[in-house]
């Protein structure tokens, strides 16, 4: 069994081994990945003013997929791991990786979207709930209490702080309201790869974790359910749904760190 000091010693080079692994972006890399943010950001500002009862969520995609390619883009989930299609489409219990199909959209359903998209090279990723048509109280104030989750973790993001403080200030928004977080699946560096080091739950304690510094660059993305945290998968074995079938809502930015802060390249 390992004595506290050498524990101690072996959390201190874990945390020196993925700093190595966490990329300082340099300003040219950085404006190539606020090239592919914009084009998200674009598409799902344009994106809302189509999602209505009535629509499929095929149509969606296809939708998205004309988008970005329109814009010289490449869509930057469609066959990465194996993924079919342009977006991830997760309505009412599906927290997020839903695929899109003839499923229509109903009036009262909340829909996640998420996208990303390769700009010279470079990643940008970018999600958003929006409601479809009329929806309920309960789960407008989910769609709110996370988005407001997403901006003070990005708050966090910060020069001196820690991966650590941003899931401490998301998990402990969501869970004053009695709102259950997602802990199997995390936020993420982002660059030349839509995945990178560090990752970045959504849940933690302060002042642990790799230590921030200017020019990381990082998705963060809330995925906090009305009800429980549990989480299971479909047999298509890539949407994850809420095991009591409560809703959920996810909102992700890419943002980079400057001096002063986290800068949002999605907004």
């Amino acid at each position: 069994m390992m004595d506290s000091l050498n524990l101690e010693k072996f959390k201190v080079e874990v945390e020196r081994d993925i700093r190595f692994m966490i990329n300082i972006r340099s300003k040219e890399e950085i404006q190539k990945m606020t090239k592919a943010a914009t084009v998200v950001r674009d598409l799902l500002n344009d994106i809302e003013g189509i999602i209505k009862p009535g629509v499929s969520t095929i149509e969606l995609d296809t939708y998205a997929e004309n988008f970005i390619n329109k814009q010289g883009a490449i869509p930057g989930f469609k066959g990465l791991y194996g993924f079919p299609s342009t977006l991830c489409v997760s309505i009412n219990d599906e927290v997020v990786h839903g695929i899109p199909s003839n499923r229509i959209l109903d009036d009262g359903d909340i829909i996640g979207i998420d996208v990303g998209s390769i700009v010279d090279g470079f990643y940008g990723d970018h999600a958003k709930t929006f409601p479809v048509g009329s929806i309920s109280d309960d789960n407008k104030k989910l769609i709110n209490v996370t988005k407001e989750c997403l901006i003070k973790g990005i708050e966090q993001a910060r020069p001196g702080n820690r991966i650590g403080d941003i899931g401490f200030a998301i998990q402990t928004h969501a869970e004053s309201f009695g709102y259950g977080v997602v802990k199997e699946l995390v936020g993420h560096g982002i660059g030349e790869k839509l995945h990178e080091e560090p990752q970045i739950p959504n849940y933690g304690l302060q002042n642990t974790g790799p230590i921030i510094e200017k020019g990381m660059c990082f998705a963060i993305e809330p995925m906090i359910n009305f009800g429980s945290e549990e989480i299971y998968t479909k047999s298509d074995n890539w949407t994850i749904c809420t095991k009591d079938g409560s809703a959920s809502a996810h909102f992700e930015h890419t943002v980079t760190i400057g001096e002063e802060g986290a800068q949002i390249l999605t907004i």
